[in-house]
Parts: C-alpha cells; sequence; structure tokens
C-alpha cells in the first residue's frame, strides 16, 4: 500500500468511528451534559495512557469555557494527589477497555466522596462503567492501523466525545466570545476580543478629499495615506463615498484613457462603503472584513469619519 494510501485510509477509518459514536448517542449525553453544568466544584478528569493525554486536553477545554477543570495522574492520586479532589466535584473517567487498574483503584475513593461520576468508555458493561453514574459510549469498531493495539480511532473518539461536552456546555451556559476572552487574555482571539477598534485605527492624516477632486488629487492623496484608499467628504467632511485601488482599476477598465483622467472623485467613488463604530471589537472588524473580501473599513460617527482600521493593523 502506497503512503498516502495509508493516510487516506487513517482519515477514513477515523471518520466511520466518529459516525458510529454519533449514532450511539442517547439521553446519557444530556444527562452528563447536566452533571458537568451543575458542577458546584471543579470537573476531574483521570486517564491513564492515552487516554490521559486525551483527557488533559478535555480538562483544558472545559477550564477555558469557564467550567474549572483539571486533569489528574490516577498513579499520582493514588499516591497522595487524592487530596486535590474537594466535595461537590465532579469525576470524569476515560478508559477505552473500562478495565484499567489505575483507574479502579480510585473508584472507592471517588464513591466515599459521593461524587457524580460520568464515564467514557468502549466497553458500557466494564467494570468502570457499571462504577459511573452516566456512561457515554465511545466504542470503535477498529483501529486506524493494521497495529490494533495502537490506540488511534479510539484516542480520536474520546476527544471527540469530550468536545461534544464541551460544545454543548457553551451552549447551555450561554457562554460567549466575550467570555473566552477573559480566559485567553495573551491569546490572538482573546486580544482580538478585549482591544476595541479604537485602539488601533489610524485616528490623524486621513486620506480625506473633496466629491470634485480630480483624479491626480486622489492618486496624491492615496500615495500620501499609505492605505490604499480615499475618503470622499462633502464640504462639512460628512462622507460620501470611498475610492480604492480596486475602485480605480474598474474605473480604468470601464473608461477610454481621454476620458479616465477627466473624471473626479464621484465619478470613481463606492458610495455607502462599509463601516464599523469605533468601540467594535477587532474580532468584529476582522469578520466584517472578511465577509466583505475588503482590506479597510471606516470608523465613523454620525456619517462623520473618526478613523480608518486596515487589516494589517489587526495582525
Amino acid at each position: 500500500m502506497k503512503i498516502l494510501d495509508i493516510a487516506r485510509q487513517v482519515f477514513e477509518i477515523e471518520r466511520a468511528a466518529l459516525k458510529t459514536i454519533s449514532d450511539k448517542l442517547d439521553a446519557n449525553f444530556e444527562k452528563a451534559v447536566g452533571v458537568l453544568l451543575q458542577c458546584s466544584g471543579r470537573i476531574i478528569v483521570c486517564g491513564m495512557g492515552k487516554s490521559g493525554l486525551i483527557g488533559k486536553k478535555i480538562a483544558a477545554t472545559f477550564a477555558s469555557i469557564g467550567h474549572p477543570a483539571f486533569f489528574i495522574h490516577p498513579s499520582e492520586a493514588i499516591h497522595g494527589d487524592l487530596g486535590m479532589i474537594m466535595q461537590g466535584d465532579c469525576f470524569l473517567s476515560i478508559s477505552n477497555s473500562g478495565e484499567t487498574d489505575e483507574l479502579l483503584q480510585l473508584i472507592p475513593h471517588i464513591e466515599k466522596m459521593g461524587l457524580a461520576h460520568v464515564c467514557l468508555t468502549g466497553v458500557t458493561d466494564s467494570t468502570l462503567a457499571k462504577h459511573a453514574n452516566i456512561v457515554l459510549n465511545i466504542a470503535v469498531e477498529t483501529e486506524a492501523s493494521n497495529l490494533q493495539a495502537v490506540p488511534m480511532a479510539s484516542a480520536m473518539a474520546a476527544l471527540a466525545m469530550g468536545d461534544a461536552l464541551a460544545a454543548a456546555l457553551i451552549h447551555v451556559s450561554g457562554f460567549r466570545q466575550e467570555d473566552f476572552a477573559v480566559f485567553h487574555p495573551g491569546g490572538s482571539l482573546g486580544r482580538k476580543i478585549l482591544t476595541k477598534v479604537a485602539d488601533l485605527m489610524r485616528k490623524t492624516d486621513l486620506p480625506l478629499i473633496q466629491a470634485n477632486s480630480s483624479l491626480r488629487e486622489v492618486l496624491m492623496i492615496m500615495s500620501k495615506g499609505m492605505l490604499g484608499l480615499a475618503i470622499v467628504c462633502d464640504s462639512e467632511q460628512k462622507i460620501l463615498g470611498i475610492i480604492t485601488d480596486g475602485d480605480l482599476r474598474r474605473a480604468l477598465e470601464n473608461s477610454k484613457e481621454e476620458i479616465f483622467f477627466s473624471l473626479s472623485a464621484t465619478d470613481i467613488m463606492t458610495k455607502n462603503p462599509k463601516q464599523i463604530s469605533a468601540d467594535a471589537s477587532l474580532l468584529e472588524a476582522e469578520e466584517l472584513m472578511n465577509q466583505h473580501k475588503i482590506t479597510s473599513l471606516l470608523v465613523l460617527k454620525n456619517g462623520f469619519p473618526e478613523g480608518i482600521l486596515s487589516k494589517q493593523m489587526i495582525r
């Protein structure tokens, strides 16, 4: 089998695995979301080996969406880290076989504390599953490699179930992008959510021109402004339109050369250009630019230009 065929086979097997666990979803999933949503303490995620690595990601995702969570290693737990678990916490275990010894040793302590226990396993009648309050089935038919001992599709299934739980929690808790930014102030997304357009927009030396400005004047102001555009205003500086490099190219394509150089700003400009308010977030501005496939936005207040925001300023 060719190398590329092996890769495609992995993608197909894992795609099928996700379809399988999707088809197996039942009321237990809704119950699990309810338990995690109502958890008064922290969500304790626990797993061994590859399940543990998946568990770390799931715990990190829960924490990032406002549901305090952390991963605890089962071997470390039975050697002292059980002291990290408190009354009111919820326990989320991950084990494909449901017979992981290190996890099973924790069960008496979890039950003694009365913690709600959600289990992700591929064997719903396993020992771990029998001791859980809610069982989510992550069984897959086959792993993605000829070496079936290597958890691939099963690991993907566990990760996807964790993401599904997180997505459901986001929905039912009304978690917003603004809330996400609070937990990610140092990340790119967090910065874009927390930073306002007013913080980055150019406020001075705006490339403003009058409606009757000649093409020569338009080109000069666009070159001086170094933003690839000019803002067309009336005598009171209220905006009438915008001229971009694209407007110039279209005017040149649609006009004879002798007519082109006699055009004025109003002949070339685009009316009702896309705009945004100064108190909008950078994320809103970026999404608006991407939606309309533009690279700059006018920042207006009552029809008067306050500034210009370009994509280069956001990055």
